[in-house]
């Protein structure tokens, strides 16, 4: 079974439609999403259709918990404030109750999925090294945790030490342990504006990560007339 592992969606419906299609082409037969279905771009409404459609395994991340709820924004930074309080009026009623009964960490098959942490995924924690990988894995009890939030891919292994590998293709081995962040598929932020996604083969024991090129200047136009802050639709360019 293959099964592709995807998040940081972002509104960006081009983006999302250019991941899926290239599932297909891979023959992915699962789908798991790991949240941040909103927030940033101009299709909060259409992307989370589409996930709610797709009926898989999701798990809510903060852009998605702060869109469904009615809490102050003031602390925030100003542009992604101005992004979330626009995504709320984009939402009906029954779409934020749906992201607000979204669960932090699930299992799935044979491995966890969440946003951020496993040690404190309401606090919404970013893993950059391999020292903030270290906590997670006292709490992770499937071999595989896949998670997002930072908008990096980024893969840590644990064995005899923690170390962070490749995020290219990983062959997982029987005795280590994996904390992998599969990047961003609507608001990469490693300098590559591609979307970015990872397939998970379950008999093979192989990680394989995507890059796929979409329609970056419809999603560019449709956040510029929205009136969203331009720098949402600049930083796409530079993969920031």
């Amino acid at each position: 079974m293959r099964t592709a592992i995807f998040g940081d969606i972002h509104a960006n419906l081009e983006a999302l439609d250019a991941v899926l299609a290239d599932a297909a082409e891979q023959k992915v037969e699962k789908f798991v999403c790991l949240g941040d279905i909103v927030g940033y771009n101009a299709d909060p409404a259409a992307c989370l259709k589409k996930i709610q459609e797709m009926d898989i395994p999701t798990v809510k991340g903060n852009h998605d918990h702060d869109a469904s709820e009615n809490h102050s924004l003031d602390s925030m930074n100003p542009i992604a404030a101005t992004a979330l309080q626009w995504t709320r009026d984009q939402l009906d009623d029954d779409q934020r109750l749906w992201l607000k009964r979204l669960r932090m960490v699930r299992q799935v098959t044979d491995f966890t999925i969440v946003h951020s942490t496993l040690d404190q995924p309401l606090h919404w924690n970013y893993v950059t090294n391999r020292f903030d990988a270290m906590s997670n894995f006292s709490y992770q009890f499937t071999q595989l945790c896949f998670h997002g939030h930072t908008h990096v891919p980024r893969v840590y292994m644990k064995s005899d030490k923690v170390q962070e590998v490749p995020a290219e293709s990983v062959s997982i081995e029987a005795d280590a342990k994996y904390f992998v962040n599969v990047g961003s598929v609507g608001q990469p932020r490693d300098g590559d504006w591609r979307a970015c996604y990872c397939i998970y083969d379950h008999e093979e024991k192989l990680l394989t990560f995507r890059r796929v090129e979409y329609d970056i200047e419809t999603t560019r136009e449709k956040i510029l007339a929205a009136n969203l802050p331009p720098m949402l639709a600049d930083r796409l360019l530079d993969g920031r």
